[in-house]
Formats: structure tokens, C-alpha cells, sequence
């Protein structure tokens, strides 16, 4: 059915309460005026929405979209939770409230609460693993935006389409969104902004993933100067983060564990938990790589992480991540049975969906069963763990896989074919 116009709506509350449109105008509008709002011939400013709300005894929410207060704070409500849910990690929970938004007539005509409940409900499906839908649902919301409007949920909108895209698999696609996105910053004089720094360290992090390690290392320095000349905290933090990794990947372990830390110090006590935990972990990560001889102190580190950290508080993949790095530590420190159990109960919390961090916590239970002498086991796990990581486009990330599982067979023999097939996809992955 329907809505009434916003002209309806007055000119129908105006007739239930016996008034006039000489008597509503007075003293600040004229009765004319009044006629042209009531036949919509023309729209009225929010002050006068807000004017004529309050001489007609009800909300500037009702005159603009004919919902009513109680429908508008239930809607609210939902709305609220749903948030909660999602941010306490309940991704199934805040899947099915923002769901109940998006389904009711009311919020068709609340549009800035409908197009929250969109943005929710797409980071939702992410959260739970629905990667395809949360796919189309930030494409539509991108398509819609504009960057005139809020700069940085435009860019926040991108960010999260692109990390969606390389997520499921779609690393050239994730690199499309946040290059043509940091493209239409540049093009309109909003490169120095914290929006921008936003999407250069999402652009970073897909030319990593497709293993375009010349770009990624230009654009890291570029990303590093640009934070700390104009970014605020998160800015800075995104972009330290980011440019630690290419550090990593590039060799360049100190400079890494550097980086990671000036992110930890530009978090400081301010920041998201979650973003606070995220980046101990990393850093620890960094810390067995580049030190191996404080592999103590990354355990001891990540171990904390762990004790404060849950999955109804952090969602599934920050724990994983967690207990991903532990066990690599602890295989590190000769304990590979613990390594195993750690390993195993990360990738219990990523199931079967493939994506990096399901990689990773393979890659590591591949090693320990490794270094236990379980052999089918660890050559099992790190094919998987190579496959997976070829399907998501994620060829020198592959390519180290296939040389690990090349060498493990070349060391306990037996298996020719299967040695010479791992290090033919292992070339191929950096391509040789």
C-alpha cells in the first residue's frame, strides 16, 4: 500500500487537531506556504519539519516517513542488538536481527537506519562466512554511496568489499575495488586523509596476496609516510600493520617487528580490544620469526592474548589466529604435541569453509606432526593447506607450502612422484 506524502501527513494531523494553515504557520510561515508543503509542491527544510513536528505533537521521524515513534524505537532496538550481537562475535545472532530490520515495510521508509541495517547485516554475513552474500550486499551499498556524502564510510564500504572479495578467494577483484576506490581519492584531492590511508592499506594488503611484492613495497613506504603525516591513530595503526607484513614477506624481519610495534603504540589504550589483541598476536607472530631466541616471550605474549580473548568477545578467526600462532610458538620451543592440539582446535573454530587463516593453522599442524615423525599425517595436512592456498590466489604463499611438503618427503623418501609434483607446483607458484 502506499505511504502518504509528507504534504498527506500535515495536512491530515492539521485537520484531526482542528487548526488552520493560517493558525499553524503563525507567526513564523505563511498560510500559503503551508498550502504548497500540504499539496508537496514544495519540501520543506528540517528546521521546518522541525517547526511544523512540534505545533502538530509528533516526531520529525513520523512527518518525514509516516512511522510511528513506537515502531521507529522498536525498529531501533532490534537494530542495537543486532550491533551488540556482532560486535560480541554472535555473527548468526546479529545475522538474523539485522535480517528482522531489513524485513519490515517500516524500514523502507527510515532510509539511514535502513541502509545501517544493510551495512550490518553485510558485515554479519562475513562474520559467519557467507562470504558470496556479504559480496553482493557491499557491492549494492558501494554502488550507492558516494564519497561527498561521509567520506569514510565511503571508504569503509570499500575496504570491507575488498577484503570480502580476497577473503573468498577474488584477490584480483579485491585489488580492483581498492585501487579504482584510492583512485577516486586521489583524482579528488582527499589523498591526504585518514580515508585514504584506509584503502592504501587495504590495496597493500591484496597486491601481498597476489604476490605483487614490488608494488606492495613501494606502496608501503608511500603508506607509512602518508600515516604519519596526516593519519589519525587508526590510520596509523592500519597502516603499520600492513606495512609490517610486507616487511616480513620481503625478508626484512626487524624492520617487521619495528613496524608492529610503532602499531601497538599508536593503539594505545584507546583503541578496539579486539583490534589491540589482533595486533599482539601479529606481533608475536613477527617475533618468532625475526627472534627466534624470544620464542618465550612471543608464547608468554600470545598465551595472555589467549586468556583474554573469546570467541563470544572476538569471533572465531581472531582465536583461531591466536591459537595459530601459540602452537607455532610452541612448536618452536620443542613442544610440537602441544602445537598439534593447539592447531587442531583453531581450525575446529574455522571449519571447512578454505581461507588463509584455515591455511595457516594447516601449514602449522603440517610442521608438528612433522617434528612427531607423523609423516602421512603432516604430508595430509600441507597438501591440503597448498590447495587451499592455490584456490585463493595466493600463489607465493602456495609456493612455500609446496617447498616445505617437497622437502618433508625428500627427507623421509619413499615418495618420488609425489616429491617431484610438489616441487613442480612450487615453481610454478613463483613462476618458473
Amino acid at each position: 500500500m502506499d505511504r502518504e506524502t509528507l504534504g498527506q501527513r500535515i495536512r491530515a494531523l492539521r485537520i484531526r487537531q482542528g487548526i488552520s494553515q493560517a493558525q499553524l504557520a503563525f507567526p513564523e510561515l505563511s498560510d500559503s506556504y503551508i498550502s504548497l508543503i500540504e499539496s508537496d509542491k514544495r519540501i520543506p527544510a528540517p528546521s521546518v519539519i522541525d517547526l511544523l513536528a512540534g505545533k502538530l505533537n509528533c516526531s520529525a521521524t513520523y512527518l518525514v516517513s509516516g512511522v510511528s515513534e513506537d515502531v521507529v524505537d522498536d525498529l531501533r532496538v532490534t537494530l542495537d542488538y543486532a550491533e551488540i550481537a556482532l560486535r560480541n562475535g554472535a555473527a548468526a545472532e546479529a545475522r538474523a536481527r539485522f535480517a528482522d530490520v531489513l524485513a519490515s515495510d517500516d524500514a523502507v521508509a527510515l532510509p539511514e537506519m535502513l541502509h545501517q541495517a544493510r551495512w550490518g547485516h553485510a558485515l554479519a554475513l562475513e562474520a559467519s562466512g557467507d562470504l558470496s552474500g556479504a559480496v553482493d550486499e557491499l557491492r549494492r551499498l558501494t554502488a550507492e554511496a558516494s564519497p561527498d556524502a561521509d567520506l569514510d564510510h565511503w571508504a569503509r564500504l570499500h575496504v570491507a568489499l575488498s577484503r570480502c572479495l580476497r577473503e573468498r578467494g577474488d584477490v584480483g577483484a579485491g585489488v580492483g575495488v581498492a585501487e579504482e576506490a584510492l583512485r577516486q581519492l586521489v583524482a579528488s584531492g582527499a589523498d591526504s586523509t585518514d580515508a585514504a590511508v584506509h584503502l592504501g592499506a587495504a590495496l597493500l594488503v591484496a597486491f601481498v596476496e597476489r604476490g605483487d611484492l614490488v608494488r606492495a613495497g613501494q606502496l608501503a613506504a608511500q603508506l607509512v609516510e602518508r600515516a604519519d603525516r596526516v593519519g589519525g591513530p587508526g590510520a596509523r595503526v592500519a597502516a603499520y600493520r600492513e606495512a609490517a607484513r610486507v616487511a616480513e614477506i620481503r625478508g626484512d624481519l626487524d624492520g617487521g617487528v619495528e613496524l608492529a610495534e610503532r602499531a601497538l603504540l599508536a593503539a594505545g589504550d584507546d583503541e578496539d580490544p579486539r583490534v589491540v589483541a589482533a595486533l599482539r598476536v601479529a606481533y608475536a607472530g613477527l617475533l618468532l620469526r625475526a627472534r627466534p631466541e624470544r620464542a618465550s616471550e612471543a608464547r608468554d605474549l600470545l598465551a595472555r592474548v589467549r586468556g583474554e580473548i573469546t570467541v563470544s568477545a572476538a569471533g572465531e578467526k581472531a582465536v583461531a589466529a591466536c591459537l595459530t600462532e601459540l602452537a607455532r610458538a610452541e612448536t618452536a620451543l620443542g613442544r610440537p604435541g602441544d602445537a598439534v592440539t593447539l592447531a587442531e582446535e583453531a581450525l575446529g573454530l574455522l571449519g571447512e569453509t578454505p581461507r588463509r587463516a584455515t591455511a595457516a593453522a594447516l601449514t602449522v599442524l603440517g610442521e608438528a606432526c612433522a617434528r612427531l615423525g607423523r609423516r602421512n599425517r603432516a604430508v595430509e595436512v600441507l597438501t591440503l593447506a597448498a590447495t587451499h592456498l592455490e584456490g585463493l590466489e595466493s600463489s607465493r604463499e602456495a609456493a612455500r607450502t609446496w617447498y616445505d611438503l617437497a622437502d618433508l618427503l625428500a627427507e623421509t623418501g619413499g615418495a618420488d612422484a609425489a616429491e617431484l609434483d610438489a616441487y613442480r607446483r612450487a615453481l610454478a607458484g613463483v613462476g618458473v
